[in-house]
């Protein structure tokens, strides 16, 4: 998520164009205050095509931060499968409706074959709730572990569970956070005995422990030796306290890391050696409609079933299967998963020569077309999110969309697309070269 600092504010009006100032106006007068603009100056997109963003004044955006459209924007082949469909039938899951079925069978059998029965859902924070739910009916308690500066969603439930938006205070009194596995990891070690103990005392207990699996809100974890060690050690530690493990894929899955003869999973925490209980996805599994699911062991679904109607109605529509069909069928054919991968790497290696010349730049990681960067300041080498913020919007007026994440809100994150290309990276690159020339 890109920290406050970079939203547009009030203050901001008096430096926008007419059109644009009328619009804020009139967007301000009917819509929630809780919306938040990105930039000092909003940008008004009206088309999109693969990585790339058009403003109303034709001008081309390089998209570097929507990881939604994951396939890329406005792809034909999921556009005309939602035309067709909807055109056809769009009804609820309480009918019988093949694709589906169809689409469950594809899915599943891209998970262990312990990870068996679907959820469709509409976002990641309706699938993390509902991963809450049955983790805490299964076990009979309460208390979850997370990680510190973790984002998971927004409903009353998930918001208690996420730091970074609100930061310790804004939790649930039955949740307690851990260090990410940063180092050799022994910080989370410590702070999971620690966590479990004082749940345990304060009546809760354990119901689970959810990881985000790029650890991408605390500023982008790559998995390593160490964090293999102390997520094995933690999820151990949870399973011997009687809580379950539940791995976010909203933002990581899908191919985003990139997928490789040593890496061939779409998933992030076969990298992590994780062995979930429950796993979360969503954000670009129908390329901009909203699909989310549940990914579960059939025993705790089928414990969770008998006891609780659960139904959405939007959730697994036909209109929706068709558009998850569509780009589960072009993040395939195209082997995306694996550009990414290549891409990615190409990405990674021009931003460490770019971090070699630039003193503001450090920290480079990531995996996929998942990669992040710390911007600090150059005399102290510490997180300068002054100057993160300043590099975002430096790049907005060179028409590049980038974001900034981490404690504290001084990681670069990108995310793009995932057909994100070669040409793309070396624009990218060239602007970003630009932007922290110019920063100083």
């Amino acid at each position: 998520m890109i920290g406050p600092a970079t939203y547009f504010r009030p203050e901001h009006r008096a430096g926008l164009d007419a059109r644009t100032r009328a619009l804020v106006d009139r967007r301000d007068a009917v819509l929630s205050p809780g919306y938040r603009l990105f930039y000092e100056h909003p940008v008004e997109f009206v088309r999109g095509s693969g990585t790339k963003l058009y403003s109303r004044d034709g001008d081309e955006y390089l998209d570097v931060y929507n990881n939604v459209p994951s396939v890329g924007h406005a792809h034909p082949r999921v556009t005309a499968a939602i035309a067709e469909q909807s055109a056809l039938l769009n009804t609820h899951t309480r009918y019988l409706h093949e694709g589906l079925i169809e689409y469950a069978e594809l899915l599943l059998a891209a998970f262990p074959p312990a990870l068996d029965t679907l959820t469709l859902v509409c976002t990641g924070s309706e699938a993390n709730d509902l991963a809450l739910r049955v983790a805490k009916h299964a076990t009979g308690r309460r208390g979850v572990i997370v990680t510190e500066n973790a984002y998971h969603g927004v409903t009353t439930e998930i918001a208690a569970i996420s730091p970074s938006l609100g930061g310790v205070a804004s939790l649930g009194d039955w949740v307690r956070t851990v260090r990410p596995p940063v180092g050799d990891g022994s910080a989370m070690l410590q702070d999971a005995r620690t966590a479990i103990a004082e749940l345990q005392a304060a009546g809760h207990g354990v119901a689970a422990l959810i990881v985000d699996t790029a650890f991408a809100s605390d500023g982008f974890i790559p998995p390593s030796p160490e964090t293999r060690s102390a997520l094995a050690a933690v999820q151990r530690l949870v399973r011997e306290a009687g809580g379950l493990v539940i791995a976010d894929e909203v933002q990581p899955g899908f191919g985003r890391l990139g997928a490789t003869a040593g890496e061939p999973s779409l998933w992030g925490f076969p990298r992590h050696d994780l062995s979930p209980d429950l796993v979360t996805i969503g954000k670009p599994m129908a390329n901009g409609l909203p699909v989310a699911g549940l990914v579960a062991r059939r025993e705790l679904m089928q414990g969770f079933g008998e006891r609780v109607r659960y139904f959405a109605t939007f959730a697994g529509t036909p209109v929706s299967v068709a558009a998850a069909r569509a780009t589960w069928e072009v993040l395939h054919d195209e082997r995306l998963p694996e550009h990414a991968a290549v891409v990615g790497a190409e990405l990674r290696g021009m931003l460490d020569e770019l971090a070699a010349r630039h003193d503001r730049l450090r920290g480079v990681r990531g995996s996929g077309l998942y990669l992040a960067g710390d911007v600090v300041d150059a005399a102290t080498g510490d997180p300068d999110e002054r100057a993160a913020v300043a590099l975002v919007g430096a790049l907005r007026e060179r028409r590049i969309l980038i974001s900034a994440s981490g404690r504290d809100n001084a990681a670069l994150k990108l995310r793009p697309p995932l057909p994100f290309s070669s040409a793309d990276a070396d624009r990218f690159i060239t602007e970003l070269d630009g932007a922290l020339g110019d920063l100083g």
